[in-house]
């Protein structure tokens, strides 16, 4: 048995899946739509829903479907051209899926996000909530970032990133990132004839990460850079990632019936709940805690909330309530959560005991400045 064949019941069971399509995949070089991929693309989604799995479609395409429409050879290059170019394109994208869905007896819905809408508990549950409802009616959600509103401060800045959070954001069994690529490869395929295929990663090191480089095309905002961020979003989120190439034919079909195709990334063990995904991947942060080793064991070793006596320096401006960074000694962010006492209240008891808190605020709210239950890791 093969490493990868330990975990294809983990693919061939898979219930709830997102299939990421990125604008390498559905444009010619030209930046015009590649119809005929689009439509192999279809049908198997729409063969998946046939067999009662539920399908979320994250599509790029529409800056590179306005772009064949509108002439234009290069892609834009400042926000306001990118957003209007985006606006032409996004109609047309959706035309042409939902036209060709329909052809299979399959309804689509179109969903467009902007970080704000996840990074904002109430909205995030919002999207949740909307997007479970349509996969109950049966239909196949079409998401894709906003890019004709979105600013710099609220961009996913790729569709990998989205995709990522949007399985998180519906608990899926499973994360399919389509590129131009086969997947992750020991060096860049395109420029080492002795590069191989990495089927298997169970751990996301810093010596994978490495392997990412600077892939991308000029038609796409993406590279291998973000499919490793995307993939340490999903198997922190206890869902695995495979990245493979778009262009094969049947690619889809043949991985959830269990080929080895592709890179897997192999999931944690423990799949937080909703809220945690939340806070550790799809809140904004507004401040950060600086810790000691011994408060970075406690809590990634020992599953332990963060006391005051484990933290030295505070940065930012926020208040109870807030989601903030927790970092190690070495500036490494291991965590995030929600804190019970602002910043003012933090500089004043960081490093001391819990039994001095009263004496120093003149009050004590908690004995944790973040609970283990308002608290995500992210390594």
């Amino acid at each position: 048995m093969s490493e990868r064949q330990k975990y294809t019941d983990l693919i061939i069971n898979a219930h709830r899946i997102v299939i990421k399509v990125g604008s390498s995949t559905l444009t010619y070089s030209t930046g015009k739509l590649n119809l005929q991929l689009i439509e192999k693309l279809v049908r198997q989604l729409s063969d998946l829903c046939h067999q009662g799995k539920e399908v979320l479609l994250v599509s790029s395409g529409a800056v590179g479907a306005g772009m064949g429409k509108l002439g234009l050879k290069e892609k834009p290059k400042t926000i306001p051209e990118k957003q209007a170019t985006a606006a032409v394109g996004q109609g047309i994208l959706m035309h042409i899926y939902e036209k060709i869905f329909s052809e299979y007896g399959q309804i689509v819905a179109q969903l467009l996000l902007t970080r704000s809408d996840i990074a904002d508990r109430k909205k995030f549950l919002n999207a949740r909530n909307t997007l479970l409802t349509l996969l109950n009616k049966g239909v196949v959600p079409i998401i894709n970032e906003n890019d004709t509103v979105a600013v710099d401060e609220f961009r996913f800045g790729d569709n990998d990133t989205l995709s990522a959070l949007v399985s998180g954001l519906v608990d899926a069994d499973l994360l399919i990132l389509l590129s131009d690529i086969d997947g992750l490869y020991t060096s860049d395929p395109r420029k080492d004839h002795t590069a191989k295929l990495i089927k298997v990663v169970e751990e996301i090191s810093p010596e994978i990460q490495n392997l990412a480089g600077s892939t991308g095309s000029k038609f796409g905002s993406g590279g291998m850079v973000t499919k490793i961020s995307a993939a340490k979003v999903a198997v922190n989120a206890g869902i695995p990632m495979i990245i493979a190439n778009g262009a094969k034919p049947d690619i889809i079909r043949d991985i959830c019936q269990g080929e080895e195709l592709g890179t897997l990334f192999i999931p944690r063990d423990v799949r937080p709940h909703t809220r945690k995904r939340w806070i550790a991947f799809g809140s904004d942060i507004q401040g950060k805690l600086w810790v000691d080793m011994g408060a970075r064991k406690a809590i990634l070793e020992n599953g332990k909330s963060l006391l005051p006596s484990g933290i030295y320096k505070i940065e930012g401006d926020f208040i109870s309530g807030h989601v903030v960074s927790i970092v190690d000694t070495d500036g490494i962010e291991f965590a995030r959560g929600i804190v019970n006492y602002n910043s003012e209240e933090l500089n004043k008891i960081k490093g001391i005991q819990c039994k001095d808190i009263q004496n120093i605020l003149g009050y004590k709210d908690y004995d944790e400045v973040i609970h283990r239950d308002n608290l995500a890791l992210r390594v």
